[in-house]
This record gives C-alpha cells, sequence and structure tokens, in this order.
C-alpha cells in the first residue's frame, strides 16, 4: 500500500497497522508500547492523552463536535482511572466557517469542560483557506490525576469477566443517519457522554478494576481484539447479552453493519475480578447512562489472542477486528 486510505482511520485492522508500522516504529519506547489509550507517567501519578476530532456533521443528535472533542480526551484519562485536570485546546478553522457555530461549539466545550471540573489551559487557533479542511477540526490533549493504579489491558486473566457500560453502536448509527439524511421515527441519539463520575463512583466503592477501555473508532470489537492480544487470553462473548437498541438494530439490518463494530462515545467495556461483578453492575445501575450495564463475556485461555462470540443457537465464531471504510469521519 502506497497511499493512506480512508479504512485506515476506521480504528479497526487498517488502523492498527498503519499505527505499528508507521508510528509505533518510530516511536516506540517503554510508555508507548503499554498501548493504552493514555499514558501512565510521573511515577504512576498522572494521565496524559490526546486525541483529534474531524466528525460530519459537525452537529448531531445528542451532541457536536465541541462536546465530542472534551468528552473523547477526558474518558481516555478517565479509563486510566485518572480525574481530568487540564487541558490544550488546538482549532484549525476553515475560512467561511460561521461564528454563530463556532460559538456554539465553544458553548458546547464549555459546558463538558464543567462536567468534569476540568479546564483549559493552552491552546492554539489556526484560519486556513476556504477548502483546506472540512469547516472545523480540533485536537485536545488533557492532563488527569490518577486515583487508581494498575489499570492495564495487559493484565487481564481468567480471573475476570467482561461487562460493558450500556448498550452499544448509538453514536455511529446516530451519524450515520444524521450524515445521510435518514428521518428515523425513533429517539436515536449519540452516547456521546463524559464518563468520569462513572468509573470514579467504580474506585470509591472498592471495585477490583482490571481494565477499563470507550469503545470508540472500531467499537466492542476493536476493544475486545486489542485486549485479547495484549493480555495473550480468549475473550468469549455472549451476543445474546450484548445490549443493542432496536434502533441501532434496524439500522444494522438496512445497512450491513454489526453494532459490535459501530463507534461509541459514550460507552465502555471494563474487565473486573469476577467476585466484584455484582458490586460494579450495582454502581454502574446508578447511573441513567449505565443503567442497562450488564455482562457480556469472560475470559479463557482456549484461543489465545482471539475473541469468541457465542450465539443464542449455539453455534461460535471469531470475533475479528473490524476492517475496510466503516463509518469515516465518526469522531
Amino acid at each position: 500500500m502506497k497511499t493512506v486510505t480512508l479504512a485506515m482511520g476506521n480504528g479497526g485492522e487498517e488502523n492498527q497497522a498503519l499505527i505499528s508500522k508507521i508510528f509505533y516504529k518510530a516511536f516506540q519506547n517503554d510508555i508507548l508500547n503499554k498501548k493504552e489509550d493514555a499514558a501512565v507517567i510521573e511515577q504512576g501519578n498522572l494521565a496524559f492523552s490526546t486525541d483529534s476530532f474531524t466528525v460530519s456533521p459537525l452537529f448531531f443528535p445528542g451532541g457536536d463536535i465541541g462536546k465530542l472533542s472534551i468528552c473523547g480526551t477526558c474518558n481516555d484519562l478517565a479509563m486510566m482511572g485518572a480525574l481530568p485536570k487540564y487541558l490544550t485546546c488546538s482549532v484549525i478553522i476553515e475560512e467561511g466557517f460561521s461564528m454563530r457555530e463556532l460559538e456554539k461549539i465553544v458553548r458546547s466545550m464549555k459546558k463538558e469542560l464543567e462536567c468534569n471540573h476540568a479546564m483549559v489551559v493552552s491552546g492554539d487557533t489556526k484560519v486556513v483557506p476556504r477548502g483546506s479542511v472540512d469547516k472545523i477540526f480540533i485536537n485536545t490533549t488533557g492532563i488527569g490525576e490518577i486515583r487508581y493504579r494498575g489499570i492495564s489491558s495487559n493484565a487481564i486473566t481468567t480471573n475476570d469477566v467482561i461487562l460493558v457500560s450500556r448498550d452499544v453502536g448509538c453514536h455511529g448509527a446516530a451519524i450515520f443517519a444524521a450524515r445521510e439524511g435518514i428521518d428515523l421515527a425513533s429517539n436515536l441519539q449519540s452516547d456521546c457522554a463524559s464518563l468520569s463520575d462513572q468509573v470514579q463512583a467504580l474506585i470509591q466503592h472498592g471495585v477490583k478494576i482490571t481494565a477499563l477501555r470507550d469503545a470508540t473508532r472500531g467499537g466492542v470489537s476493536a476493544v475486545l481484539n486489542e485486549w485479547a492480544v495484549q493480555s495473550n487470553i480468549c475473550i468469549e462473548i455472549q451476543e445474546e447479552n450484548i445490549p443493542v437498541t432496536c434502533e441501532v438494530q434496524g439500522i444494522c439490518e438496512m445497512l450491513g453493519f454489526e453494532a459490535l463494530d459501530l463507534a461509541n462515545e459514550g460507552t465502555f467495556v471494563m474487565a473486573v475480578d469476577m467476585q466484584d461483578e455484582e458490586q460494579a453492575l450495582e454502581v454502574l445501575h446508578s447511573f441513567s447512562n449505565s443503567a442497562n450495564a450488564v455482562r457480556i463475556g469472560s475470559v479463557s485461555d482456549v484461543y489465545r489472542g482471539k475473541v469468541v462470540l457465542h450465539s443464542s443457537y449455539g453455534t461460535k465464531r471469531f470475533l475479528e477486528l473490524p476492517s475496510g471504510e466503516l463509518l469515516p469521519r465518526i469522531c
């Protein structure tokens, strides 16, 4: 492959190949090689993460690019047991962009910062000629104070069970419907939300957390496959336990998608000690955004490095990494 393709940004197989063959190869070090969404630095006291946002459309049911840019980075910090504290914000704006829409986006960012008790402390703005970018791109980088140490996607064992915090695929389905002008007689909207409060509640209730990951690009499928490889274990998932709304299922059936592959922006996957499953679910059920949290699987050593999906019909298959162009410009 001599050029970059849209599929290389899908969060799946092509995206992982791009990162490993180009970026990991050049930048590899002990921190980066742990392959977490946020780096743990300063003797385990701080989490550090960055993310860029190019969603289309900019405004969608449940949020906009501004809300997304704060949630995305703060959630990456939260997934390492950290409280978001300080963010930077860099914005690339196309000539001719509406000032009214820009102000609306910034207001959304301000509101979500308040939800996370965080602040923007540095930033950069660039305005480029018309046609150089698609309206507006945002990058946010964040630092958070770690309140729970030891969360790692490299430490999952057969003592763990796999939970998902809510129904899956809402963001990807909502973005596609909005982009294509599909008028659904439903309340389908993105799950875009900050997750720090839920994670801190789990920590405060003493839940033994092994791994956390927000299931963004590539969805739950990408998270589970990455975990299986990184921890050299087999993750076995019960298909009938995976929460999917009728609206998302309808989009998937209509367009040939799989809900587990669709992006989320307010949904996380959790590996937790099996003895703490009940406590973890009780905590999550106390939040409206995770009221339908559920156990979807367990960990074994049957097919190391693989994810096995068990159907309600008694059959099973490997759940592979997403591949090809799924939904470009989703985050």
